[in-house]
């Protein structure tokens, strides 16, 4: 779907956002975002999975990454992304628990290089959302709850038209969240048209 020539304006805040930020999330701003391009919509919805050590769950790794905090010699596999700033807008923890990095109305910086439905820089258009976990491995009932909550609430107050998964959108370079993630499960919760997601998933 390409983009349109009509510059798109930030939607309204209403009781569950305000400036792009999520009433029940809870707000640590990363310097890690940008403006979007002003004819971007945003409209596409990019689900991740991150661990600080991978594998490792509890503590505040990943939130000190996303804000250039992170103590790149307190575990010897930091030293393997010593300087990466990246951002996502949403980090939803094992026990569901939500934390909110970027404005919504801004361009977080999760994707990479990536293309989705003829689109490239899916940082431009999409949310990101990271889930506690690593990719091949189940995620737990409470991050879907949080999840499906969370999303219904961006397709309230944004365009959303698709949501894929890193591996959709940079197909080959990552591979999360993985074949752990029950995309069937989320259909369900969400009820969204079969066509927002990926054809792989809708064929499971």
């Amino acid at each position: 779907m390409p983009t349109t020539d009509a510059p798109f304006e930030a939607p309204a805040d209403d009781g569950l956002w305000q400036a792009g930020w999520y009433r029940f999330a809870k707000a640590l701003r990363s310097p890690n975002f940008g403006p979007r391009p002003a004819t971007a919509p945003t409209d596409l919805v990019v689900l991740h999975s991150i661990s600080l050590p991978p594998g490792v769950y509890g503590g505040d790794a990943v939130q000190q990454l996303f804000t250039n905090r992170l103590d790149w010699d307190a575990h010897p596999y930091f030293a393997s992304i010593r300087g990466l700033a990246v951002s996502s807008h949403f980090y939803v923890r094992r026990n569901g628990e939500l934390w909110q990095f970027v404005s919504c109305d801004d361009r977080a910086w999760h994707a990479g290089v990536s293309s989705w439905r003829g689109r490239g820089n899916c940082n431009d258009d999409s949310i990101g959302i990271e889930l506690e976990g690593l990719e091949g491995q189940l995620f737990e009932e409470p991050q879907y709850e949080t999840l499906a909550s969370l999303c219904a609430a961006l397709a309230q107050h944004y365009p959303i038209a698709f949501i894929a998964g890193h591996e959709h959108i940079a197909p080959g370079r990552k591979q999360d969240p993985g074949a752990g993630f029950d995309w069937r499960l989320l259909r369900e919760q969400l009820g969204w048209n079969p066509q927002m997601f990926p054809a792989q998933v809708v064929q499971r």
